[in-house]
Order: C-alpha cells, then structure tokens, then sequence
C-alpha cells in the first residue's frame, strides 16, 4: 500500500506563518533594544514578514495593489532587514542601496506585471533569491562569525529556502506558472510556504543563538581579563598557576614567577593625575606584551603589582627575561599630554624545578620577597629569591648583567 500526503491548506499554512513571524518578532523584542548585535532589525524584519503574509491570505478580497504589490514589497523589505541585522551583528555599516533597491523593485516588478502571473512570479522569486543569497554572503564573508554555531543554524534556514526560491524561479520562467492561484493547494505551493515557516524559526533561533555567543564570550572575557590594561586580571591568573603547576609538577620542568611593581607610582599620581597613572600602567602593560613569549602570560596582580608566568623556564632564563624586561621599561617613558612620564619597575624571581608538595602560592610568596628585596636595594633592579627546600637553598645562577 502507497501513503500519499495530502497537499497543504495553503491559507492555513500563511495563516501559520503569519502566527510565527509576529510571535518570534514579540520574542525578540522582549529581548531588549539591541542596536550593536542586530536583533532590533531581525525583530522588525519578522513584522514586515508578518505582515507580507497577511496580505497574501487576503488574496482575492484585498485590492491588488495591497495584496501583490505591498505584499511582495513587505516581503523583500523582510529580506533587507535581515542584511541590515547581519551587517550590524558583524559591526559594519548599513548599505542603504543594498537594503533599500530591492524592495523597490519587487514594488516595482509587481506593479509592471500586475496581470501577467507566470513573470512575475518568476521575476518575484529570481529577486528574493538574490537577496537571500546576499543575507548568507554577509553572514560568513569576509568575517566568520566566532563560534559559528548560530550562523550555521541560520544557514539551514535560509539555504533550502534560496535554492527553493532559484528552481521555481526558473521552472516557472521556462515551463510557466502552474494553473492554480496562490491560495489554491498544491505541491510546490505547499513546499514553499512550508519552507518559509521552517525558515522563521530556524534563521530566527540561529541568530539569537549568534548574539548570545557573542555575549558569553565577553563576559568570559571580562571575568578574565583586566578591565583597564586588557591583560590577564588576578582570577586568570591563578586558574594559569592551578594548570601549569599540575602540568609542571608531571613533566618535572622548571617554573618560573615574576612580581613587577612600578617604581614610585604614588607620586605619577600625585603629580600628573590619576588618568596619567592608567595611562602609565596600560603602557607598561602593553610593554610587557610585546616582550615576553607566546607561552607566557602576564596579568595584573592588583594595584600597581603584574605578574607574569613563564612555564619550562629555569631561573637563569628568567633572569635574563627579568632583566630585559626592565630595560625595556626604563627605555619606553609613557607618552602622555604631550610630554612623557619616565617608568622603571623593580621585579622579584622565584624559578625552580617543582617537586610534590610545591604549590603556586610558594612561587608568589617567594617572587614577593625577591621583589622586597629589589624595593630595598634602591628600585629598578632586579632580584631572585628560591623555593625554600628541606636540603638548602638553591644557589642563585651564574648571570650578570
């Protein structure tokens, strides 16, 4: 035995739609006006669908001039939206004739074959296959969206329906439009309207999807990283010591902390102003950034206090990195309202091989002091001091500089 399906109800299906548009427009709205990521003009675009489909059930009983030419307007104006929230979600700005001269063809397609459905129904389709294609092209070019789930799940949704609009397009251009009218039940109709329910939901969850990303990752973002010097903040820090002591202790590699502190950083305050004493740590930040290895990592430990971590190193290497860090600085004076401000940091060193029983908490200890002992010996120097062992101290190594 064959099971056929029966065609679709087409009003009911537009009827479906219709439902959809204006209930996941209201979901986005609820969300809150969000200009930057997009989804105040995906919300309006899902209106205008809304809308253009609601003209489309009144097929018949509207004048033709709302239900073919305002309907088929409002539904490339969807279309343009969606660009303009994939624009901003991407943070470019809006191109108003990319936007804005397909609606007035689509108007001006329907007004022009008013009478003539096979061509403009082809022509209707041929338009907002270019426009979807268009909404895909800006989604992953030149920028791809990271993560790219959400932009995935929107490419589900828009891909099926701009092949759909491209092969009706064309079977109708070269074997002509089929004899029912558009509220009349059919296959093709059927799978259309289908396609663009399925379309309204899965293009809609997709960019939610797309803007929640974007916002998880910049609250990871900021629960990790400075807010003023963007480099790591004191939690990051320490989730970097809980991993790479784990891992140091196993491959028994050395492991070296750094304790920097701005040589007398009061008195920039005091003297040029606390803008000038953020201006000055972001310097001496960026500085550290550009002189230190991709492996390492260097945060702000609080005040005017940054910590930097350099796994694999014995304390000769991170004495010579030490040391070049801190010429580095004294020779990088902080530009600031047109003059500059000089800088130099004195830096505490604990380095050692790990063994059981070792924690990040004795490294830090042990940097601090050697950083006390730098303070005390004039500032802008540096100092090294050991992990403390049952068998002695370690022997400070053999370097000069």
């Amino acid at each position: 035995m064959i099971f056929v399906l029966p065609p679709l109800d087409i009003p009911t299906t537009l009827q479906m739609i219709v439902a959809a548009s204006f209930t996941m427009a209201a979901t986005l709205a609820a969300m809150g006006p969000q200009q930057r990521d997009g989804i105040s003009l995906w919300a309006l675009g899902l209106v205008l669908h809304g809308g253009a489909f609601a003209l489309f059930v009144l097929r018949g009983q509207a004048p033709d001039w709302a239900s073919i030419v305002l309907g088929n307007a409002l539904l490339a104006g969807t279309l343009a939206l969606l660009l303009g929230a994939v624009q901003q979600f991407h943070a470019r700005p809006l191109s108003w004739a990319a936007m804005g001269l397909p609606v007035l063809g689509q108007a001006l397609l329907a007004t022009l074959l008013l009478d003539d459905y096979r061509w403009r129904l082809a022509g209707t389709n041929f338009l907002l296959t270019l426009q979807t294609a268009a909404v895909l092209w800006a989604l992953w070019f030149p920028q791809r969206p990271q993560p790219a789930r959400g932009a995935v799940l929107v490419t589900l949704g828009l891909a099926p329906q701009t092949l759909l609009l491209a092969v009706r397009a064309g079977w109708v251009a070269v074997y002509g439009a089929p004899n029912q009218g558009l509220l009349q039940s059919g296959t093709t109709q059927g799978a259309t309207f289908l396609t663009s329910y399925v379309v309204i939901i899965l293009a809609s969850l997709g960019f939610v999807l797309m803007t929640k990303d974007r916002v998880d990752a910049a609250n990871r973002r900021l629960a990790t990283t400075d807010a003023l010097t963007g480099v790591a903040n004191r939690r990051a820090l320490i989730q970097a010591l809980d991993r790479d002591m784990a891992l140091a202790l196993r491959t028994q590699e050395p492991y070296a902390v750094m304790m920097l502190d701005l040589d007398h950083f009061k008195n920039v305050n005091d003297r040029h102003g606390h803008l000038a004493g953020d201006q000055v740590l972001c310097h001496v930040a960026a500085v550290l950034r550009q002189r230190l290895r991709a492996q390492d990592m260097v945060g702000r430990y609080g005040g005017e206090e940054f910590l930097v971590l350099m796994p694999c190193t014995a304390a000769a290497g991170a004495l010579e990195a030490a040391e070049a860090l801190r010429q580095a600085v004294e020779q990088s004076p902080c530009p600031y309202g047109g003059q500059t401000i000089p800088i130099t940091v004195s830096i505490g060193v604990c380095a050692s091989p790990l063994a059981p029983g070792d924690s990040w908490d004795q490294l830090i200890h042990m940097a601090d002091q050697a950083l006390y002992s730098a303070k005390q010996d004039g500032r802008n120097r540096v100092a090294w001091a050991p992990l403390p062992r049952p068998t002695g101290p370690e022997t400070l190594p053999n370097t000069e500089f």
